[in-house]
């Protein structure tokens, strides 16, 4: 073990950098284990529609890959991660938005704790970097 931190193996990761890609690798678990808990649900209750389930289910999964995907570019000190970040983050508040209207305040709250702080810190290094 050489001691040396991820600072140090990447120059360009920022403290705002890996925050994002932190806020970034949370997000893509949550989608995920979303996605394990749907196949669970789908093989344990009767009472379910099929294709609406694998079209959730794979879309989870999309997402969580491409949630990874961004992350890695934030650690990487790349661009590529930054207009999805913004897009889905932007998608989650309006997810959060629903979630208030259904009165789902606890859904709204979590999102709302990983997607805000992912958007000002994802606004503030594209401000920085051009």
């Amino acid at each position: 073990m050489t001691g040396k931190s991820r600072q140090d193996e990447n120059p360009n990761l920022s403290p705002k950098r890996s925050t994002v890609a932190a806020l970034l690798y949370i997000e893509a678990s949550l989608v995920l284990a979303l996605g394990v808990w749907l196949v669970v649900l789908g093989f344990t209750h009767e009472e379910k529609e099929l294709p609406p389930l694998i079209g959730v289910v794979v879309f989870a999964i999309l997402g969580a890959i491409g949630l990874f995907a961004s992350a890695r570019g934030y650690v990487n000190g790349k661009s590529f991660g930054r207009s999805p970040t913004i897009l889905a983050n932007l998608i989650a508040v309006g997810v959060a938005y629903y979630q208030i209207q259904g009165q789902f305040y606890i859904g709204a709250v979590v999102i709302l704790a990983l997607a805000l702080p992912t958007l000002y810190f994802a606004f503030m290094i594209a401000k920085e970097e051009g």
